[in-house]
């Protein structure tokens, strides 16, 4: 019987990719099938009814991406799942415009730089979701808070090499689709620079639509990143800077993407709270006078169906990156941790 971790707990995994993806699934398989399966959004995900779209997907994942395809079968074998719905479940922010999991990022450049972010997702998902970390045989080894069934890289992750990212769903109107943003969402995790990173998003971004605040200790940055539809636009973050899962930049049409009350209001209230210069990130991140709207989400009758699982503070200095999650509003952090420059 699935029972709820009271503190967000931490999965290790290591090996090749394959064995990474496995003991990933593992780490989820409860809840995968008592929480996520029984859902109308799995159903209608895992249903065939989008059976064209996700072959030509996987395919295209095969082809350009083998190491994650490869860690997505091993997912599926964690899960005793076909691969096929593992995959389509991966692929659900890209299928779904209006696919949930939103989130608020608030950026405070600098010494050190901070980056603090509000990971929301299902309600009934808190205390089921892990800090995954992950030592690979090639590759960036990472550590990132993970949803039970789902690739690391949608959420918040920090690598050896320096590299962190935070992510928020952007819904947009997607008609032409080559690659999972979960997939690039993955990749970037997976690349060695900064400018490998971004290289890859102005390429590869006929998807659903994400948000990364995304950067490396040396770099200039961090980067605002809002990719999908085909477009990506970058841009560097000088001054205080928010974010709170729609495009500001990538469209401009109201028919080119969905923004949620929720989804204007946190934008609207993280933009005043930053501009006021009186509260940290993270405080901001706390504020809860817009009561549904709020940018912390702890309603059970939130009108997104989100509510806030996590909060990662993380601070970038020179030549080493701390981080603290946080579960919800706790005062202490579940998880901290340092990444230390071992070279450029």
């Amino acid at each position: 019987m699935l029972s709820r971790v009271h503190q967000i707990r931490t999965v290790c995994a290591d090996g090749h990719a394959f064995d990474v993806g496995r003991q990933l699934g593992l780490a989820g398989y409860e809840a995968v099938r008592e929480i996520l399966m029984p859902t109308a959004t799995w159903r209608e995900i895992t249903s065939g009814g989008y059976k064209d779209t996700v072959t030509r997907l996987a395919r295209k994942t095969r082809e350009r991406f083998p190491a994650i395809w490869a860690e997505i079968e091993g997912l599926a074998a964690g899960l005793d799942l076909p691969v096929e719905s593992v995959f389509a479940w991966n692929c659900r922010g890209d299928l779904l415009s209006a696919a949930s999991e939103g989130c608020t990022t608030v950026v405070m450049p600098g010494d050190p730089t901070v980056i603090a972010h509000n990971e929301d997702g299902m309600p009934n998902l808190k205390g089921y979701c892990f800090m995954a970390d992950v030592k690979v045989t090639s590759g960036s080894d990472f550590v990132a808070f993970c949803y039970p069934g789902s690739l690391p890289g949608h959420t918040f992750g920090i690598t050896s090499t320096g590299l962190y990212q935070t992510v928020n769903n952007l819904r947009l109107r997607t008609k032409v689709l080559d690659t999972p943003r979960m997939v690039l969402g993955r990749a970037v995790l997976a690349s060695p620079t900064l400018e490998s990173a971004v290289d890859l998003l102005r390429l590869e971004n006929w998807s659903g639509g994400f948000h990364f605040t995304l950067g490396r200790m040396f770099e200039q940055g961090p980067l605002s990143i809002e990719f999908g539809a085909g477009l990506c636009h970058v841009e560097t973050i000088g001054s205080a800077f928010t974010h709170a899962n729609h495009a500001l930049n990538l469209v401009k049409g109201k028919n080119e993407q969905i923004i949620t009350n929720s989804s204007w209001r946190r934008q609207k209230r993280s933009e005043k709270l930053v501009k006021q210069d009186t509260l940290n990130a993270r405080e901001i991140l706390l504020d809860k006078c817009e009561g549904k709207l709020s940018i912390l989400r702890d309603d059970a009758t939130d009108p997104d169906g989100e509510n806030t699982l996590a909060t990662a503070v993380i601070q970038v200095f020179g030549d080493k990156i701390k981080w603290n999650v946080y579960d919800t509003a706790g005062i202490e952090p579940v998880h901290t941790g340092t990444i230390k420059a071992s070279g450029r």
